[in-house]
């Protein structure tokens, strides 16, 4: 029976989704879990995984359409099994911005490059072939036209003319300082001005002592080398003690839903990383039920995965609070913007050595300062204030942690 593929939802309000490539080509065979698609939202681009077994067929939406959620896209099918009636073709991205899209086109040369038509032709003449191993050109991403969409040499060599063209492009918007955005700058610079314009912000700073999160830090990295596994980072202790305090302060974990305050019975970690192109944030679920371990071997592997563009619609999904720490980069403190409709982000800056008062002698110590950002809809400053304290004093005394 066949298994339709369908654009999927990957947060409440998404109407649409993008389609930027297909990872098999129609008619190759695809086994469940694979990844077959890949989409853009505007939280990330991530990878979509196959829902079952089969060969990919019936594909009715070509790279750069605007997919409405839940039509289908494409079938997978049993060997000579045909797949259902053909569904209505996605809009295109040109059809669905209209006409601004067509005056824009010289802009977005190089972008239009990078998303060149995907669908693939199942043939290519044995002349295509060696013209694309002389020029370097990946044949999955050229378009065919000749008989059954058979890749022609003359396809290869315009695919290749318009690659050089969009290059030109690139190196003459670079020249002139105008530059398109990648979709991930794209998209963070869409949210953030979303976020910073409709969202309330306030913000509370607190520097937190550090020692014995520097401490713990060391003890459970001795003891993954034993065991040799990776040590945890600070930012590892950070999400389990964040995790655990949020537990205590659930309207902390709220989030914004129009007009009401809504409750989350999990707690959902976004943790800020780092990409080419801008920041993406990817989620540990759950995060307070986890030991240390198991909240680093997540993240590394999450990491590893948004750096390589290949983030899964689960990995970015269901976030309740996001963690932003730039203190590897050595910065002492910083303000992080809202992602809604969470209710707030804690960003945590550099730990470094200060001179504080410890029983009324200046002492120098490790400090940290940490400050979180809150949607006033959802909480009041005492009550931030009570959260903020209360992690404070947490990684002040984290040996308690697994």
């Amino acid at each position: 029976m066949a298994i339709s593929v369908v654009m999927p939802a990957l947060e409440m309000a998404q109407e649409t989704g993008k389609l930027l490539a297909w990872r098999k080509k129609e008619g190759e065979s695809v086994r469940k879990g694979e990844p077959l698609l890949e989409i853009e939202t505007d939280k990330a681009v991530v990878e979509v995984e196959a829902p079952g077994d089969g060969l990919l067929a019936g594909v009715s939406a070509e790279v750069g359409a605007v997919i409405p959620v839940g039509e289908t896209i494409a079938w997978l099918v049993a060997p000579g099994e045909k797949p259902p009636a053909k569904a209505r073709t996605a809009v295109s991205a040109r059809r669905a911005m209209g006409g601004a899209a067509q005056t824009a086109v010289g802009a977005q040369a190089t972008v239009a490059a990078k998303t060149a038509v995907a669908r693939i032709a199942p043939q290519i003449s044995p002349k295509a072939r060696r013209r694309a191993k002389e020029l370097r050109i990946d044949i999955a991403l050229v378009p065919g036209t000749g008989p059954d969409g058979v890749i022609t040499a003359e396809d290869v060599q315009k695919f290749a003319d318009a690659k050089a063209g969009a290059g030109a492009v690139a190196a003459q918007a670079t020249a002139s300082g105008v530059e398109p955005p990648s979709p991930v700058a794209r998209l963070m610079a869409e949210r953030t001005t979303q976020s910073w314009t409709n969202v309330p912000h306030f913000f509370l700073v607190r520097e937190a002592d550090a020692g014995e999160l520097i401490a713990a830090q060391r003890r459970l990295g001795e003891e993954a080398k034993k065991s040799q596994k990776s040590a945890p980072t600070i930012t590892d202790l950070l999400i389990a003690l964040l995790a655990r305090a949020l537990a205590r302060h659930p309207r902390m974990n709220a989030s914004w839903a129009g007009e009401s305050i809504r409750s989350n019975t999990e707690v959902n970690i976004s943790v800020a990383i780092a990409v080419k192109d801008g920041v993406v944030s990817a989620v540990i679920p759950k995060a307070d039920t986890l030991k240390i371990a198991e909240i680093s071997a997540l993240r590394r592997e999450l990491t590893e995965r948004a750096r390589a563009g290949r983030l899964r619609p689960a990995d970015i999904t269901g976030g309740t609070f996001t963690l932003s720490n730039l203190g590897m980069y050595q910065v002492d403190a910083f303000s992080a913007i809202i992602t809604p409709p969470q209710a707030a982000v804690l960003a945590v800056g550099a730990i470094s050595e200060r001179v504080v008062a410890v029983e009324g002698r200046p002492v120098v110590r490790p400090m940290m300062t940490m400050t979180l950002s809150s949607d006033h809809r959802v909480v009041d400053g005492a009550r931030a204030a009570e959260f903020l304290n209360d992690l404070a004093e947490a990684v002040r005394e984290p040996m308690k942690l697994p």
